[in-house]
C-alpha cells in the first residue's frame, strides 16, 4: 500500500498538471476567439467567390482557362495536407491524416506528392515515404497573411500548367462549432464547376445561376480571377484549420483539467484512507501498550 508521503506527493503532482492544463486552455480560448472572428469573416467571401467563378465557368466552357481542363489520364496526384505543428489537441491530427490515408487507399499505380502546412502532416509523410514537394512550418495554429497562400499557389498552378500534377487536392479541417470539426478533402486543380443539386435545367432543386454582366469579356475575367479562386480556397482552408486547431487543444485540455481532478478526488481519498489506517494501527499500539502496563 502506498505510503502518506507517496499520495500526498502524487497530488501536488496532479495539482501542478492541473494548473498546465488550465493555462493552456485559457490560451487556446483566447486565440479561438481571434481567429474564429477571422475565418468567419472571410467564409462568405469564399464560398460567394467559388460561386460567381463557378457560375461563369460553366457558362463559357473549359477552353477559357487550362486550369478548368480536366486531363484525359490523371496518374500525378498532388495534395496539400494541413496540419498542426504542436499536439496536446486530441485527436484533431489524427482525423486530417485518417482522411489523407482513406483518399490514398486503394488508388494503385498513381503518384502522389504532398505540399504540407504542419509538422505533423510532415511527419506523417516522411514516415509513410511518401514525396514532399513544400512544407510551411509555423502557418496554422499561428498568425499568417494572405501572403502564405498566395505563395503556396502560385506553385501548385505552375506545376500544374507545367504537367507535374494531373490534379491537386487539399486536405482541411471545416470548424463546424467549439465541439466539432470535420476534415474535408477538397478539388483545387483543375478548378471544378460549380455544383448542381438537381440532374436537368428545369430542375426546381438546382441553384439559380444569375447572369453576369462582365466588362471585360468574361473569358478574361475568368483567365484573372481563376488563380486568385486558388489563393482564396487555400487562404480559406488555413483559416478553417487554424481555427479548428484552436477548438480541438481548448477541449481536450478541458478534459484533461476534468480528468486531474477526478484523479485529485480519488487520490484524496486515497490518502485520507492511509491516514486513517495509520491513526488506527497507532490508536491499537498505544491501547496494546497500555494493556500490556497494567498485565
Amino acid at each position: 500500500m502506498a505510503t502518506l508521503k507517496d499520495v500526498k506527493m502524487k497530488i501536488g503532482a496532479v495539482k501542478k498538471t492541473k494548473q498546465i492544463t488550465k493555462a493552456m486552455n485559457m490560451v487556446a480560448a483566447s486565440r479561438l476567439r481571434g481567429a474564429q472572428t477571422t475565418m468567419e469573416s472571410f467564409r462568405p467571401y469564399a464560398t460567394k467567390f467559388a460561386e460567381v467563378l463557378g457560375s461563369l465557368a460553366e457558362r463559357s466552357g473549359e477552353e477559357v482557362s487550362p486550369l478548368l481542363v480536366e486531363r484525359d489520364e490523371v496518374k500525378k496526384i498532388h495534395v496539400v495536407l494541413c496540419t498542426s505543428d504542436r499536439g496536446l489537441c486530441g485527436g484533431f491530427n489524427t482525423n486530417l491524416i485518417t482522411k489523407a490515408e482513406a483518399f490514398l487507399k486503394g488508388k494503385t499505380g498513381l503518384e502522389f506528392s504532398f505540399t504540407n502546412f504542419g509538422k505533423k502532416g510532415r511527419a506523417w509523410c516522411r514516415k509513410k515515404g511518401k514525396t514532399i514537394a513544400d512544407d510551411y512550418i509555423g502557418v496554422v495554429g499561428g498568425r499568417f497573411e494572405f501572403n502564405t497562400a498566395l505563395k503556396a499557389g502560385r506553385k501548385l498552378i505552375s506545376g500544374f500548367l507545367d504537367g507535374n500534377y494531373d490534379e491537386v487536392w487539399i486536405i482541411y479541417s471545416e470548424f463546424v462549432s467549439v465541439a466539432r470539426q470535420t476534415p474535408v478533402l477538397a478539388k483545387l486543380l483543375p478548378i471544378p464547376p460549380l455544383e448542381k443539386a438537381g440532374k436537368d435545367a428545369e430542375d426546381k432543386s438546382r441553384p439559380y445561376m444569375a447572369e453576369h454582366i462582365c466588362e471585360p469579356s468574361s473569358a478574361e475575367l475568368l483567365n484573372d480571377m481563376l488563380p486568385r479562386n486558388v489563393y482564396v480556397q487555400i487562404y480559406r482552408s488555413l483559416l478553417e484549420t487554424s481555427t479548428s486547431e484552436h477548438a480541438a487543444r481548448m477541449a481536450a485540455m478541458d478534459n484533461a483539467t476534468k480528468a486531474c481532478n477526478d484523479m485529485i478526488g480519488s487520490l484524496t481519498l486515497a490518502y485520507n484512507k492511509a491516514r486513517q489506517a495509520a491513526i488506527t494501527a497507532e490508536l491499537m499500539d498505544i491501547v496494546g501498550g497500555a494493556e500490556a502496563l497494567k498485565g
